[in-house]
């Protein structure tokens, strides 16, 4: 039995030293004091640090005041923004590369063994490109204050606190010259509201925006014919409706459809996928979350028969105008189109952060007779355990990941299944 009293001081935060021992999904480092596990962002293994602790429950959050020893893998961070302004955009800068890798081959293991329970060898983590200025993407908080708006990125541990972004070094320059851009020539015609949300992203030598925001803005048009350096503008009011405001490019495109922000590894993951694919033989293959079908079409080429299907109508247009028959495209969701696409020889999902619903792994329970494989591409792995664990049919035959986002604490990862009687 607790004595009286014991939940209030627990609950109180105080100054201790920890000894950092791994990185926990999200990047904060973990440690151990009074029993609990203590999550302290900025922290890398081998640390000995001075935290001001407080308790949550069965766990506790550490602020990190100072490193007293610094493990072998810290390292200064190159931004800083990452230290002065508490950036919430970065969490790994201050792992070298090495140590991030591994901590992220390791957050993958565990999700497996926690919320999977499936026992699986640390996956090798491979890489291409360079670890700065390789996002293809920057999406930024706008807010209207009394001297204008200003545009920048939200503080860790404090989503409604933003920042005025001098540069992000994970970001191509050409996309924060563009937000510049945009930020000088159309602020004066902006909705009439206290906050936006704005995503600017490169595809070749155009860039693409999207405003999300507001029910009413009179001034659209007129502010994205301001913004000369874009060559397209889509607006999101707060229904949720897209609508296209401008587009200067010649031919039409799904300009705000998904894109994987770094180009060099989504390159050589999508090589891996389509080879894990391939090594089953299949004549069928149905491409699920297909986006505008670069796997589908690659497939297709090879002779498979592939069915992909995409809720986003403007990225399945353009997956169906890329694939000939007997190959299609279907606009829909994955859980509704799934069950009676059923049977194929392989079936490749590619969800959201969300992972898929449950109804989809339920599908592929059920379904008689079973495809050959499963490859499963996930960005969070979490979701991607917790899936895994609804199938226990299923076997991992292999299990890679991607260092898609380098400074940060997400990782993509390639997941095989197989029969277990395979």
């Amino acid at each position: 039995m607790s004595r009286p009293g014991a939940s209030a001081e627990r609950s109180a935060p105080n100054t201790v030293s920890l000894d950092i021992t791994s990185i926990a999904a999200g990047g904060d480092g973990v440690a151990r004091h009074d029993g609990m596990v203590v999550f302290v962002p900025r922290t890398a293994p081998g640390d000995r640090v001075r935290a001001r602790v407080h308790a949550k429950g069965r766990f506790a959050r550490g602020t990190l005041l100072d490193v007293e020893q610094a493990g072998a893998g810290r390292v200064a961070p190159a931004c800083a923004h990452y230290g002065r302004d508490r950036c919430g955009g970065c969490q790994l800068q201050h792992l070298a590369l090495d140590a991030q890798r591994d901590a992220k081959a390791h957050m993958v293991q565990d999700a497996f063994a926690r919320i999977g329970k499936r026992e699986v060898a640390l996956p090798k983590v491979h890489a291409a490109g360079e670890p700065w200025r390789y996002r293809r993407k920057l999406t930024l908080a706008l807010r209207r204050r009394a001297d204008g708006w200003r545009a920048g990125l939200h503080r860790a541990g404090a989503p409604d606190e933003i920042f005025a972004l001098d540069d992000c070094l994970i970001t191509d320059a050409r996309i924060v010259a563009g937000f510049r851009d945009v930020l000088a020539q159309g602020t004066h015609l902006l909705p009439r509201v206290a906050s936006l949300r704005a995503s600017l992203r490169a595809e070749g030598d155009d860039l693409l925006l999207v405003v999300e925001g507001a029910e009413v803005w009179p001034e659209a048009k007129a502010f994205a014919a301001a913004v000369r350096s874009v060559s397209a503008t889509w607006w999101v009011n707060d229904a949720g409706r897209r609508r296209l405001l401008l587009d200067r490019r010649g031919a039409s495109a799904a300009g705000a459809s998904f894109v994987q922000v770094n180009a060099d590894v989504a390159a050589l993951m999508g090589a891996h996928v389509e080879a894990a694919v391939q090594a089953h033989a299949p004549r069928t293959v149905i491409d699920a979350y297909a986006g505008t079908g670069d796997v589908a079409v690659a497939l297709a080429a090879r002779g498979v028969t592939v069915t992909a299907i995409e809720l986003d109508p403007d990225a399945s247009a353009v997956c169906a105008a890329r694939l000939t028959a007997p190959s299609r495209a279907i606009a829909a969701r994955v859980e509704d189109a799934l069950p009676d696409l059923l049977p194929a020889d392989v079936i490749l999902l590619n969800p959201p952060r969300a992972g898929v619903d449950a109804a989809v792994t339920a599908a592929l329970a059920a379904c008689s007779p079973a495809p050959r494989a499963i490859v499963y591409v996930s960005c969070d792995p979490a979701t991607l355990a917790r899936d895994v664990g609804r199938l226990p049919g299923w076997r991992v035959l292999s299990l890679d990941c991607f260092d898609m986002f380098p400074q940060t604490a997400h990782v993509e990862t390639v997941c095989v299944l197989v029969p277990e009687a395979a």
